[in-house]
């Protein structure tokens, strides 16, 4: 080197640290392993092998997503140990609705300088994801960019890729007079957190300030993860009867609902079908929100809804139940598009 040379760490890149994060997180992919996984972390690519997973015609189906400014809510308070569930949860909840057993999963973890701490709390959480929804965390990428991101900032992204056997994708006959089904949320989940960061602005809350609706300081309440659907949502579709699943996600119950209704139907809900969290008749009353607002951002109590057979509704609610999951049946799918709503929220 030159007298007056410079190195990549002095222009803010440390692949040191790079280096020690993946070792420190070598133990938690490992963790995550699953049949059909062929490699370690480490490689320039990473291998599964979907005859070894038990797929002898898989048709492969795929997912990415973030975790939008909820990343934001994090990173203020420091409470990084569930943001990765969110991470897994936005990719594998939508892979199930396809029909899809999410098989593995890829993180890209950016920020302006790597704190191997940090990162490493993120990567252990979405790890932890990935055990729950019985799929491998086999390969990511950590970019350090200088320049890119304030100090102690970063960005996340996932990919996770799936299986099903050929000619069993999902939606399928929903029909006129199908039984929805709604599974309880554990709170806003990932979406409309640049409203909900508003309506806290205007209340003149702090995330450390407590709660008006829990336990706890307003950041760690509106923190609650994601909740994993797949499990339960497999459990459902391979006992026979589900026509459809939808995510509830960004555009809450009005927008995703649809996606899975064939032309020519819509779908009656009855509102007081089930109990509305108090995050969300907080954020109504503290932020003017109307209903109908409410029900096109937020998933209002509901974070997946299935499309189900009416003679299959009871064994499915059971099915669902025994897998821990709090049922509701909802409503109906109805002729004439879009979604109609009755009743006042529980």
């Amino acid at each position: 080197m030159t007298k007056n040379g410079i190195s990549y760490r002095d222009a803010g890149v440390d692949i040191d640290a790079g280096n020690a994060l993946v070792d420190r997180i070598k133990p938690a992919a490992a963790a995550t392993a699953r049949a059909g996984v062929m490699d370690a972390l480490g490689g320039f690519g990473a291998l599964f092998d979907p005859a070894a997973a038990g797929y002898d015609d898989p048709v492969l189906v795929a997912a990415t997503d973030g975790v939008g400014t909820k990343l934001r809510i994090a990173i203020d308070t420091g409470h990084l140990d569930a943001i990765g569930q969110d991470l897994v949860a936005m990719c594998v909840n939508d892979l199930v609705c396809q029909g899809a057993e999410p098989l593995f999963f890829l993180d890209y973890f950016a920020t302006g300088r790597l704190s191997v701490d940090q990162a490493a709390r993120v990567v252990e959480s979405i790890a932890r994801g990935c055990r729950m929804a019985g799929c491998a965390l086999i390969g990511g990428e950590t970019a350090e960019m200088p320049g890119m991101y304030h100090d102690g900032d970063f960005d996340l992204a996932g990919f996770a890729v799936g299986a099903m056997r050929r000619g069993t994708a999902l939606p399928a006959d929903v029909g006129l007079g199908d039984v929805l089904l709604g599974l309880s949320s554990d709170g806003v989940h990932s979406n409309g957190y640049s409203l909900v960061r508003k309506v806290a602005k205007r209340a003149g809350l702090g995330w450390d300030d407590a709660a008006p609706f829990a336990r706890g300081s307003l950041g760690q309440a509106l923190l609650v993860p994601t909740r994993l659907y797949v499990k339960p949502a497999l459990a459902a579709i391979r006992a026979g009867g589900v026509h459809g699943l939808a995510h509830i996600t960004g555009g809450g119950i009005t927008e995703n609902l649809p996606r899975i209704l064939p032309r020519g139907l819509g779908a009656q809900i009855d509102l007081g079908a089930w109990p509305l969290p108090p995050v969300f008749g907080w954020l109504a009353q503290a932020g003017g929100i109307g209903r109908d607002e409410m029900l096109k951002t937020f998933n209002s109590g509901l974070g997946m809804v299935l499309s189900v057979a009416a003679d299959r509704a009871d064994a499915l609610t059971a099915v669902l139940a025994d897998q821990g999951e709090r049922v509701h049946r909802i409503g109906r799918v109805t002729e004439g598009e879009g979604v109609r709503y009755s009743g006042t929220p529980a």
